[in-house]
């Protein structure tokens, strides 16, 4: 104990110690740098005004050619012992007077004047120089330069002695100070130590260390006395607290990586959506281009359009299914279940895909039980399900394929794989086939390109539906088999939501149509369909014209865009349909908006159908039929 009071006492002392000289040094050097400044600052004041007094006196001199007047004038520097040497030049250099110190040689003197400083000064080692001009009738005529001694070495030598004086005694009145206080510094604290040592040696929390002072050690002692009496209580809470904190480090850092993972698909999602978006642009653009340089050519010109028709297809199934991922993410997307059968979804599915399979020249088995089998489900997002992993089997099939897409009955389940001959997967591959964005190929030289969502979606419609689906591969080059697993439905208890059968033919001619849209190319194409159709069609491009015709006219169907200038879309619903001309219109939104969200602010600002661009025309011929069957 001895030994560790001596060791605290003493870094308390030392502290003190330290504090003091480093106070002291601080003080210390800034008065020799403050000395070293002023000192400097008063001999080049000095020696500045001597030399201006002297170029003042000796300006006539040097106008009249008196060298002996000028002689006189730096004779009167005898009485400043600490110059050396002064000399006056007329303006071309030449030298007209000098001064020399007994002790100074000439050739000093000669150095004074080849280091001549315009206007200033110089310092060198223990010497220093000034320079001044002489001037007459606002014109230089000559110079004064002075070398003095400069003397500060010696005045810091004089200032650091008494300095190391001061800083000594001040020292030993700090040591006598410390060891007269401290006492009262360290023998709480050395208590306080030497109980921690108990505590930490016996696991005694029931030490305390008795209190002297009622400053911030007191504070201390009462402080580390509570600490101690919860210590005990908190033991076990804090070992807890460290297994949890393992454990949410562990998670942490799991979900970091997954986060970092997610961050590099998005990356390259990004990177594949403009890619593959400007893969449908480029055929378009000259499918275009073709048309206007070869409008006779009927061959040439059918070929244009058959290349974008495909090309159209391929970017609204690329934005149908991110639309589609995005709305399942939100909690957006709602399934319209009715019981259907297994058989009819699936043959819809590969109707579906039937033209792609065909340009890669692949053969398709479909092999479902002659037995009925129902599900309840939504046969569009359904069949969107099978479409897809026939399309993702029909990419990665090298073509001439063999595409398979059979169902097997179980319990109360039924199976429904989809099975290729394509490039496989690796077996790491197969626990993240079905993540957002994730591509088994992800090389500039792949063969087949897409957004890596399909699967995605695929997964997420299925649980929509209360199944799963399962991914399997024998590796690379051995094809793959996508598995999902549907309830089955029994008739008896759903037969109820049987699907209802569509009606006769609707009849889409004789209307008479009007067009709202800002955009003149769409609103221009969209007429040139309802024409051929046999509508009589006229066209307006902002919602205040639209009105004003629709007024006028009294069509019987409008087709509005939502965002226009001058009147929205919305606004313009509202007004048609508080007008007594107007009211028994169809209004069709047409819009590039389509959220759930804005399908139900179209309903509710009148419109009776809500379509998302670019519009099926065989969705626009469905919707004017009903338009034929409305009351009047």
């Amino acid at each position: 104990m001895l030994r560790r009071a001596r060791s605290i006492r003493r870094k308390v002392m030392l502290v003190v110690l330290a504090t003091t000289m480093t106070a002291l040094l601080v003080t210390a050097l800034a008065m020799l740098v403050y000395e070293t400044r002023s000192y400097r600052t008063a001999i080049v004041d000095d020696l500045t005004t001597q030399a201006d007094i002297l170029a003042r006196a000796s300006g006539p001199a040097l106008l009249f050619d008196d060298p002996a007047a000028a002689r006189e004038n730096l004779a009167l520097l005898r009485a400043r012992p600490q110059i050396l040497a002064a000399t006056i030049e007329s303006a071309d250099g030449r030298p007209f007077a000098e001064y020399r110190a007994p002790d100074v040689s000439a050739e000093r003197a000669r150095h004074l004047e080849r280091a001549y400083v315009q206007g200033g000064y110089r310092i060198e080692g223990d010497e220093i120089q000034v320079s001044h001009p002489i001037v007459e009738h606002n014109q230089p005529i000559g110079r004064v330069s002075i070398l003095a001694r400069y003397e500060l070495v010696p005045r810091l030598r004089d200032y650091i002695g008494i300095l190391t004086a001061v800083l000594i005694a001040s020292l030993a009145v700090a040591a006598l100070l410390s060891a007269a206080f401290q006492r009262a510094i360290t023998q709480p604290i050395i208590a306080v130590t030497e109980a921690a040592k108990q505590v930490m040696e016996r696991r005694d929390f029931s030490l305390r260390v008795p209190k002297t002072t009622h400053d911030e050690i007191g504070y201390l002692v009462e402080a580390f006395n509570a600490m101690l009496a919860e210590v005990g209580r908190r033991a076990e809470a804090l070992e807890q607290t460290n297994r949890s904190l393992v454990r949410e480090a562990d998670e942490r850092r799991e979900a970091e990586e997954a986060l970092r993972a997610a961050d590099r698909r998005k990356d390259e999602f990004l990177a594949t959506l403009a890619h593959e978006l400007r893969n449908p642009l480029a055929p378009l653009r000259n499918a275009l281009a073709i048309q206007k340089l070869a409008p006779n050519d009927p061959r040439l010109t059918q070929q244009a359009r058959d290349m974008m028709d495909r090309q159209l297809t391929q970017m609204v199934r690329l934005v149908d299914d991110l639309l589609d991922v995005s709305r399942i993410n939100t909690g957006k997307l709602s399934l319209r279940k009715d019981l259907v059968e297994l058989a009819a979804v699936a043959r819809a599915a590969v109707d579906t895909v039937t033209p792609f399979l065909d340009s890669r020249g692949h053969t398709v088995e479909v092999d479902i039980p002659r037995e009925p089998i129902h599900v309840v489900a939504d046969t569009t997002r359904l069949a969107q399900v099978f479409s897809n992993l026939l399309h993702n089997a029909a990419k990665f099939t090298p073509p001439g394929g063999r595409i398979e897409l059979v169902a097997h009955p179980r319990d109360s389940d039924v199976l429904v794989s989809v099975i290729d001959s394509g490039i496989g997967m690796k077996p790491e591959l197969l626990g993240s086939v079905f993540d957002m964005f994730v591509q088994g190929d992800q090389s500039l030289e792949r063969a087949q390109a897409g957004l890596g969502v399909g699967l995605t979606l695929a997964r997420r419609l299925t649980e929509l539906h209360g199944g799963s689906i399962e991914a399997h591969s024998d590796g690379p080059g051995r094809g793959s088999r996508f598995t999902v697993r549907l309830p089955v439905a029994h008739v008896q208890m759903d037969r109820r939501n049987a699907v209802r059968l569509p009606q006769g033919p609707a009849r889409a001619s004789g209307h008479r149509v009007l067009i709202v849209d800002d955009n003149q190319d769409f609103a221009n194409s969209l007429a040139v369909i309802l024409r051929a159709m046999d509508n009589e069609v006229r066209v307006a491009h902002d919602g205040a014209a639209g009105l004003a015709m629709a007024q006028e006219w009294r069509p019987d169907v409008g087709f509005l865009d939502i965002g226009m200038p001058k009147l929205n879309g919305y606004d313009l619903a509202r007004r048609l349909r508080g007008s007594a001309a107007t009211s028994a219109m169809a209004l069709i939104a047409i819009t590039g908006w389509g959220q759930e969200k804005d399908r139900r602010d179209a309903i509710a600002a009148g419109f009776d159908h809500h379509l998302v661009k670019p519009a099926e025309p065989d969705r626009i011929v469905e919707i004017l039929g009903k338009v034929a069957r409305r009351p009047a």
